[in-house]
């Protein structure tokens, strides 16, 4: 593919004439010079600086397309004014550096920092119409890209509102009398594969499950939704007439329906519990998850002995099974993603399942509300900075 450039005069973000440039430059001579060639290439927004003291200003306080920067002058010299726009990572206007031929050294420190070309003090007219076309064209290029990134960022952020609203909030107003529950799910991205639900099913009965969907970004987001709706629908249907659901019939329709021509080979590992708040009975299913914790009086306890299943959308009509459930009172049950465990700290160690534990621990009698703040915070603080790399949910259900 052949890359042509566009003449100057239909360079930029306008004709040539609507092209705003600052010319820093000390020598008078050379800035009467380029303002008459740049005349006559039809650019007529000039604005002069004579050091670079008064062009970071001019930078600073106006918008410029191209800035013409001497590389020798009084106070700040062209180094200097690229360093410091360097230093600043804001959207500084492209530079050419204008130098003399002799200083090579120096146009290759400042290319380092930036500029995109430099140009001979001859100003030659062709040459000068050349070096302009090019970089305003890419500036042009760079302009489109900005908007079209900012677009893409804003409907992503737009998803990741809508996915937030898939998941419940409400939870006093879910859990039933005898039965307190909280969640939070923190995407990596805008759009995460994450999801936890809570939901009831008749006048004492809680649904309660955290699903971590394989991959990131808008696919595992549309996954993570429809996996939402699937558990949503089932639960619904095994309940009518007052039944209780069993977390294995839920998991098995699901997961057929996922399962079904998944040419993506995407997969959802879910840990789901049902849980009646009069007895605190119930039954739990894992697909592929890690068990979750019970939180007592005691130390914080794996709930250990479950069936250990393979992940949703893997293996069609797999015959999932549940476990029993029981939660003395004032015991919760702590569901979370591998996205806590496996939270990294810059230094390739992992949060793990022992810190989590000792996490636990001093807020193994708080209200769930404090415990899902308490791992949150604690992942943050282990993480320091770094890069969030998958998404973080958790989900306590605690009985009164």
């Amino acid at each position: 593919m052949s890359t042509v450039l566009l003449d100057p005069a239909e360079a930029g973000p306008g004709k040539a004439r609507d092209v705003s440039i600052l010319v820093v430059e000390d020598s008078s001579f050379n800035r009467l010079v380029l303002r008459k060639r740049l005349a006559e290439l039809g650019y007529g927004h000039i604005t002069e600086a004579t050091d670079g003291v008064e062009g970071l200003a001019a930078i600073e306080a106006g918008a410029f397309d191209i800035v013409l920067l001497d590389l020798e002058m009084p106070r700040l010299d062209g180094i200097g004014v690229l360093e410091q726009l360097h230093a600043a990572r804001g959207a500084a206007p492209p530079v050419i550096v204008i130098s003399a031929l002799t200083e090579m050294e120096k146009i290759v420190r400042c290319i380092e920092l930036g500029a995109e070309d430099y140009l001979p003090k001859s100003f030659d007219p062709p040459l000068l119409r050349a070096r302009l076309g090019a970089v305003l064209e890419k500036k042009r290029l760079r302009d489109l890209a900005d908007q079209r990134l900012t677009a893409l960022e804003a409907e992503l952020e737009s998803a990741r509102a809508a996915q937030l609203d898939l998941v419940p909030r409400d939870f006093a107003g879910i859990a039933p009398n005898g039965l307190s529950l909280h969640a939070a799910m923190i995407p990596a991205r805008q759009v995460g594969g994450d999801l936890y639900d809570a939901l009831r099913l008749g006048p004492s009965l809680l649904l309660a499950c955290v699903a971590d969907v394989s991959g990131k970004g808008a696919p595992a987001g549309l996954t993570m939704a429809r996996t939402t709706g699937l558990i949503r629908s089932t639960a619904a249907l095994l309940s009518e007439g007052g039944a209780v659901p069993d977390p294995a019939a839920i998991l098995s329709r699901a997961n057929d329906d996922l399962a079904r021509e998944n040419d993506s080979q995407t997969f959802v590992t879910v840990v789901l519990a049902v849980l009646d708040a009069a007895t605190g009975t119930g039954r739990i299913a894992l697909a592929g998850h890690e068990p979750p914790f019970i939180l007592s009086g005691r130390e914080p306890r794996v709930l250990a002995g479950l069936s250990r299943q393979p992940p949703l959308g893997t293996v069609e009509e797999f015959p999932y099974r549940s476990d029993p459930l029981a939660l003395a009172p004032g015991e919760a049950l702590f569901l979370f993603s591998d996205g806590v465990t496996e939270a990294e700290d810059g230094a390739e160690g992992f949060f793990g399942r022992d810190r989590l534990a000792e996490v636990l621990q001093p807020v193994a009698a708080a209200a769930p509300g404090e415990v899902v703040k308490a791992v949150l915070d604690a992942v943050a603080g282990f993480a320091a900075g770094v890069a969030q790399a998958d998404d973080i949910t958790v989900l306590a259900v605690r009985r009164a």
